[in-house]
């Protein structure tokens, strides 16, 4: 157990960040947080070593995610509104928070492994290292990958993809 509570104190903060990310919700990433470290412990003995500790996290955390929002598909994570007094604030509040939701659905609707390297690399913050070893691929093919699947991001949204994710 001990080395567990290691692995929990060393991981939770970025685990936490990771799906803070995916969900925009601070309660729902703490709750899927302590869902991850409890799948995590049942499960250690499914770890492999070929890759970093907290890249085998951030993928039971994005299952852990894209699972809550299979079951919960008519509520949206809650968007916080303070700070935003004024109607222009508000209306643009609205728009981002719509403009989160779009690109979240369609990143679910990627094939993978776009969707997968996508996630990890722009909203997991891995480096294109970690997630080369994950998938035993070359740094370049990561890039590429990354790259392929945020211009298909783009083309849905319907921008001409100069604009940023």
């Amino acid at each position: 157990m001990d080395e567990f509570e290691e692995i929990y104190t060393r991981n939770l903060k970025s685990v936490y960040r990771f799906l803070l990310k995916l969900s925009g919700s601070p309660d729902l990433a703490e709750e899927l947080t302590q869902e991850t470290f409890c799948l995590a412990l049942e499960h250690l003995d499914q770890f492999r070593g070929t890759c970093k500790i907290s890249v085998w996290l951030c993928q039971i955390a994005k299952h852990s995610y894209y699972a809550w929002c299979q079951k919960n598909k008519a509520l949206a994570p809650e968007e916080s509104l303070e700070g935003y007094m004024s109607r222009d604030n508000v209306e643009a509040a609205v728009v981002d928070a719509d403009q989160r939701r779009r690109i979240h659905e369609i990143l679910h609707g990627l094939a993978e492994p776009y969707k997968e390297v996508f996630t990890l690399r722009v909203m997991g913050e891995l480096s294109c290292r970690d997630i080369s070893r994950l998938f035993g691929k070359s740094e370049s093919w990561v890039r590429v990958t990354c790259y392929r699947a945020k211009r298909m991001i783009q083309e849905r949204l319907g921008g001409d993809g100069d604009d940023e994710l």
